[in-house]
């Protein structure tokens, strides 16, 4: 048996110690590649769900990818082609950069945090992360993209060098941007308030989705692609933009233009780079909350009732005494508060407006359409129960009566009214503005007050009748996948009677047209508001009782998720 000394540092005694095993001092870039196919891979292997969902995404972005690639080949040698993809390209670009702040938790690896405990170095570790994060859908999108932008302007030997020298430069800037944004705001977007940013996605797509329908149904018009000039004039300097314009240049004979476009986007690449590197190394090496032991000053300590908030505030004090008024404070703190129920308000704000104004800004829109305000806000009625999850059983337990149940569905109802009335006005009066139609304001207001009431009296009895659960696990799942038919029935099924409710103020609306007594149009407004208030208070009362009925039956439905 052979003795060691363990205060030598030396191996068996009178032997010489063996050398401690090498330290790898290679590039992490392999091994970052490597994770990042390994997460992908066992991600797929989940669920038979995600891995469908994750081939679908690829497919049709590919599809779409592949589409554009097409119809920019299809343009090569067209007139002002050139405008068209640094326009198409400085647009890519700034997808890029809001990406990471509107879908924080679409990929784990952009939270560098994770990384803080391996002993790498900040240049050695971004250049890893860079070159992992041209793995995914998004740069063989941009890659794919950038290419058919690249055909449509280069025409030569030399331009079509320089068009592989574009398309490289446009997507390693375009994923470092990404990257360095993501890394810059990494404490705001692991926070609630970043979570809460993540909301307004849905409406900035759905409005960035109509500006490039209006600005598609230009280029339609006699100009053709001309439209464009301005904007690319100025944007063939802004990279990564101008790499793709200097591809043009070459094109045409203007080396010393063209070169001094790539040299701008590889400062541009360079300047990203620097950023990122300086944020990345402050995040990594700067302690956060988590980390740092939280002291209050004395004197916040000591004044420590002044800092909590006052429940009867100046607000709770205008409110309703009694049951109606605390359940209408909770409801509208819970449209502040709770991440999916305040996506629900502001997609349905944002679309209620969005909708009419672009349809009148594209000159076929009608007054009418101002009652998709009505629509989208009343539809926040449907499944009221369901919106409180698993926690509508501390509500249950408050429930004992008939009375209790209508107390609790009118200040659900008040708090949607609160600010779905001012809210339909706005829409109303904006369009009437837009379209210069001020005569039929008063007719359009009242059929959308109707409307609105007839949808509170259908969510009220929908909420009732047709509960379902809605997942906090995820940020785009509305219902669990056993709940889809019940929640289809019950929104369309609700938005068909609902608008069979409101049937009798239209056709008052429409019989004052035909008779041609024009004057009295003005009456559908305040017959349109009683109206809606008579039947939103009817729904009340009658899905009243049958809460109380079935409240073990909703409290399991609400419960499943």
């Amino acid at each position: 048996m052979t003795l060691t000394d363990p205060l030598d540092a030396k191996g068996p005694l009178g032997t010489a110690a063996p050398a401690p095993p090498a330290v790898p001092t290679g590039s992490p870039t392999p091994v970052f590649v490597s994770l990042k196919l390994a997460l992908l891979r066992n991600g797929l292997r989940q669920s038979s769900g995600r891995r469908a969902a994750y081939l679908t995404s690829l497919v049709m972005a590919m599809l779409f990818a592949v589409l554009q690639l097409l119809g920019l080949v299809l343009l090569r040698g067209t007139n002002h082609v050139d405008a068209l993809v640094t326009l198409l390209t400085a647009v890519l670009a700034l997808g890029w950069a809001v990406m990471p702040l509107f879908f924080p938790g679409g990929d784990e690896t952009l939270d560098p945090t994770r990384l803080v405990m391996l002993p790498l170095r900040p240049r050695s570790l971004i250049t890893a992360l860079l070159v992992s994060s041209l793995i995914g859908i998004g740069p063989l999108f941009t890659l794919t993209l950038v290419a058919g932008s690249a055909i449509a302007v280069a025409h030569g030997a030399a331009a079509a060098v320089a068009g592989v020298v574009a398309v490289v430069l446009t997507v390693l800037v375009c994923v470092a941007l990404a990257r360095a944004v993501a890394t810059a705001n990494t404490r705001l977007l692991t926070s609630r308030k970043g979570r809460d940013m993540a909301v307004l996605s849905g409406l900035f797509v759905a409005i960035g989705a109509q500006f490039v329908n209006l600005g598609a149904q230009q280029l339609g018009g006699e100009n053709g692609l001309s439209v464009l000039e301005p904007a690319s004039a100025v944007l063939r300097w802004v990279p990564p933009a101008a790499a793709v314009d200097a591809v043009q240049g070459v094109s045409d004979g203007a080396y010393g233009v063209a070169a001094a476009q790539f040299a701008l986007t590889v400062a541009a690449l360079a300047l990203l780079m620097w950023w990122w590197r300086g944020t990345l190394t402050h995040l990594m090496t700067t302690p956060d909350a988590s980390t740092i032991q939280a002291a209050a000053p004395r004197e916040r300590r000591s004044s420590g009732a002044a800092d909590t908030p006052d429940a009867s505030g100046p607000f709770a004090r205008l409110l309703p005494s009694g049951r109606t008024g605390t359940v209408l404070l909770r409801t509208l703190r819970y449209a502040v508060r709770d991440p999916k129920t305040k996506s629900a308000w502001v997609t349905s704000l944002g679309v209620g407006l969005l909708l009419p104004f672009i349809t009148a800004a594209q000159g076929n829109g009608s007054i009418y359409w101002a009652c998709w305000a009505s629509g989208m806000l009343g539809m926040l009625m449907y499944n009221q129960f369901g919106q409180d999850t698993s926690a509508f059983w501390m509500v249950a337990q408050t429930i004992s009566s008939p009375r209790d149940a209508y107390l609790e569905l009118r200040g659900r109802a008040l708090a949607l009214l609160l600010v779905a009335v001012v809210y339909v006005a706005v829409a109303v009066l904006g369009c009437a503005a837009v379209l210069k139609n001020w005569p039929a304001a008063p007719e359009a207001l009242g059929i959308a007050l109707a409307l609105l009431g007839s949808m509170l009296a259908t969510g009220a009895l929908t909420s009732v009748l047709a509960p379902y659960s809605i997942p906090q696990d995820s940020g785009y799942k509305n219902v669990v996948p056993a709940q889809a038919g019940i929640a289809w029935l019950s929104i369309l099924g609700g938005i068909i009677v609902g608008s069979v409710l409101c049937a009798p103020v239209l056709g008052l609306t429409i019989w004052l047209h035909v008779s041609g007594t024009h004057g009295l149009l003005w009456v559908v407004f305040p017959l349109g508001a009683a109206y809606g208030a008579a039947i939103a208070e009817t729904g009340l009362r009658v899905a009243a009782p049958r809460v109380a009925a079935r409240l073990p039956e909703i409290l399991a439905a609400v419960s499943k998720g």
